[in-house]
């Protein structure tokens, strides 16, 4: 089903229900790029529904990597070996997806051949010298436009470095990861804050051999991976829109199965448990390293939160889920975030914008944001997501608080990331 253009939001007084999201899409690209770099046929079941994903898959197989849908969301990959992918035949086309083009690049960067990466005009206002500078300290040479997309990818034989980025990114972080696999020699990061480790998890199902721990990663290159079975955990990025519904809204109650709960990823949880809700989590399995249960959130009471620059890096993709709470009755405040302006949007902007067109009282700061609580009830609106599949949901959770029904414009970009998340809502609402 195409998902409408704009959607209209009735108020809810509550949220009830149980539910699954769909696959994460963080590890859903790492599982299929590895899998493309392994020896044999590995089976990834839960594979994401979105399109940022199905654009890696796109690209892979571009390179010679045999793709093959399954039932139930299962995708087998063909796996050609480190070293052995293919020159394409023409450009590689990222889509919307920064996390492709990024951990495309690490791949690109270590093969015998020029490669190009292109991507949609989103993805080619978002800024790429933070991945292209270590990659061409290991070797490789690549050509972009004042830092942007598209890429030239000229690969080469790499050597080790050591990388201690300046700005603490998971992308950058993979990017190195995977090229240093290609390269000769033991590569080093030092990460200047803690971000998701999906990458370390993975190589190390995928049979790779790597150091991580106090801040500091080790892995040697020349390393053959081993094709395996996975199952992708769903999505708790996804599954953050849910739970600040709950939490927004008293007598509400959201209960997530099977969900990721990688401890580098549900941050969200203390913040909600600081603004008030009742939060419950259980550990029911683990696959390659991922652990995966059940959340429940109930609302209870509302208070404020401040996100603190240091929270930051464990919460930057659901800082736009954090900022509804204001529209039920909770101020936010966010410092330490000007990575959110190099996102699908400027999300501090898009944000301030949409939330003011939605009746709350916002005001934007360079690094950041302020929400004031309680105005969202003086109406409804209209606000514009701006092609961002992860404003579009806040916009939709916030308007949830209105007085009247609101209008969300470009509500298709959820089909980045969840597709079917506007019919989701209608069978939560109460």
């Amino acid at each position: 089903m195409t998902p409408p253009t704009a959607a209209v939001i009735t108020p809810a007084r509550q949220v009830r229900g149980r539910l699954r999201v769909p696959g994460d899409k963080s590890i859903s690209h790492r599982y299929a790029i590895l899998a493309a770099l392994a020896d044999g046929a590995s089976r990834v079941a839960g594979y994401s529904s979105g399109a940022d994903c199905r654009s890696t898959l796109g690209c892979l197989a571009g390179l010679g990597v045999v793709v093959t849908d399954g039932p139930a969301g299962q995708v087998t990959l063909l796996g050609r070996g480190i070293g052995r992918l293919r020159s394409p035949d023409g450009p590689l086309d990222a889509g919307n997806s920064g996390t492709a083009m990024r951990l495309l690049a690490g791949v690109l960067a270590g093969q015998t051949f020029t490669s190009r990466l292109v991507g949609d005009e989103s993805l080619s206002g978002r800024p790429m010298r933070r991945v292209i500078e270590p990659l061409e300290r290991m070797g490789a040479r690549i050509e972009a436009t004042d830092g942007h997309p598209p890429l030239v990818v000229h690969g080469a034989r790499l050597h080790a470095i050591a990388h201690a980025p300046a700005v603490p990114s998971a992308q950058v972080k993979s990017a190195v990861l995977l090229a240093a696999l290609h390269a000769e020699g033991t590569t080093t990061l030092a990460e200047p804050a803690p971000t998701r480790d999906h990458t370390e998890r993975a190589l190390a199902a995928f049979g790779a051999t790597l150091d991580a721990g106090a801040g500091r990663i080790a892995i040697g290159g020349g390393q053959r991976l081993t094709a395996r079975d996975v199952v992708v955990p769903g999505d708790f990025s996804s599954a953050a829109f849910w739970l600040v519904a709950a939490a927004a809204l008293p007598g509400s109650r959201i209960e997530i199965e099977e969900v990721g709960l990688n401890p580098t990823r549900t941050a969200l949880l203390d913040v909600l448990r600081r603004f008030g809700a009742i939060v419950r989590i259980e550990i029911t399995g683990e696959d390659a390293g991922e652990p995966r249960g059940t959340i429940v959130v109930e609302g209870d009471r509302t208070g404020a939160v401040e996100i603190a620059p240091g929270e930051v890096p464990a919460l930057i993709d659901e800082l736009p889920a954090i900022a509804a709470l204001a529209a039920h009755g909770g101020e936010v405040r966010v410092r330490g975030a000007s990575e959110l302006r190099v996102k699908e949007s400027d999300r501090i902007a898009t944000l301030v914008r949409g939330f003011r067109a939605l009746g709350l009282d916002a005001d934007e700061q360079p690094d950041g944001f302020t929400v004031a609580p309680g105005a969202a009830r003086a109406g409804g609106g209209a606000a514009d997501a701006c092609g961002d599949h992860r404003m579009a949901m806040a916009f939709a959770i916030a308007a949830l608080g209105a007085t009247g029904p609101s209008r969300i414009e470009g509500a298709d970009s959820v089909s980045i990331s969840y597709p079917g998340f506007f019919e989701m809502l209608d069978r939560l609402v109460a």
